[in-house]
């Protein structure tokens, strides 16, 4: 019944020999409320996928340089030999994670080296601060999340604004067709349907905006959580590498 009605509405919009022609037609020809709100929706819908396709192939490549990278971290007996291979795979996080804490190793030692004369002498590396160490990669760590998440905040937004924006176009798309009744004195369909057509094409385009937004949030948010506790266990390795070594 409720198909029926919708189809109704369609045909009675000009040229309506074909239903779907018919109704963006009458969208076409309505208030500019209507088409603002589309336009904003529109706006948040392409931001929303560009997004997605630039996090996909984003998130595909550090994957991969990961992978390279901890094999060549695992095969490696010098620090100086990862760091030298990881200078070509800098769409991995754990490279940059790797990066700051050498730098850190590098910084501790040469101060200690400079301070005990004798260690210096005898080719003994020593850590000055392993908590010290630990605090650099942690730092690392939240850097990396920050960058990989960029870009997850206007998905959000965009799933949980755009059904409200949607339905705003919804309201006032049933407001204009109960102006144009009480202007009429009409209440036949060739009436109401501009003000039907802005509410559900609005409708339609706030949900078709949200859908994909909230997919992409929840695959990235997990994606990212994944690759957090990835970050994590490679810095318990790494101070364990370091503490094993320096200290």
């Amino acid at each position: 019944m409720q198909f029926d009605w919708l189809m109704t509405v369609a045909l009675a919009a000009p040229n309506g020999g074909s239903g779907g022609l018919g109704l963006f037609q009458q969208f076409l020809a309505a208030g500019w409320m209507a088409k603002l709100v589309f336009g904003v929706l529109a706006l948040m819908s392409i931001g929303s996928w560009g997004i997605i396709v630039s996090k996909f192939v984003e998130f595909r490549r550090a994957a991969g340089q990961t992978d390279s990278f901890l094999e060549v971290f695992h095969r490696s007996q010098r620090f100086s030999e990862v760091n030298r291979a990881a200078e070509n795979l800098g769409s991995s996080p754990l490279v940059a994670i790797f990066q700051s804490g050498y730098v850190e190793i590098d910084a501790q030692v040469k101060a200690s080296a400079e301070r005990e004369a004798a260690d210096k002498s005898s080719g003994s590396y020593r850590l000055k601060s392993l908590d010290g160490l630990q605090r650099t990669l942690s730092r690392a760590v939240g850097v990396e999340v920050q960058v990989m998440s960029r870009g997850t905040g206007f998905l959000a937004t965009t799933a949980a604004a755009s059904p409200f924006i949607g339905l705003f176009g919804t309201v006032w798309g049933i407001m204009v067709a109960f102006q144009e009744i009480s202007i009429s004195g009409s209440s036949s369909l060739a009436t109401v349907a501009p003000g039907i057509a802005e509410a559900l094409v609005n409708t339609a385009a706030g949900l078709g905006a949200a859908i994909p937004a909230l997919i992409g949030f929840n695959y990235f948010s997990n994606r990212i959580r994944n690759l957090r506790a990835e970050m994590q266990d490679f810095v318990l390795e790494f101070v364990n590498l370091a503490e094993r070594n320096f200290t």
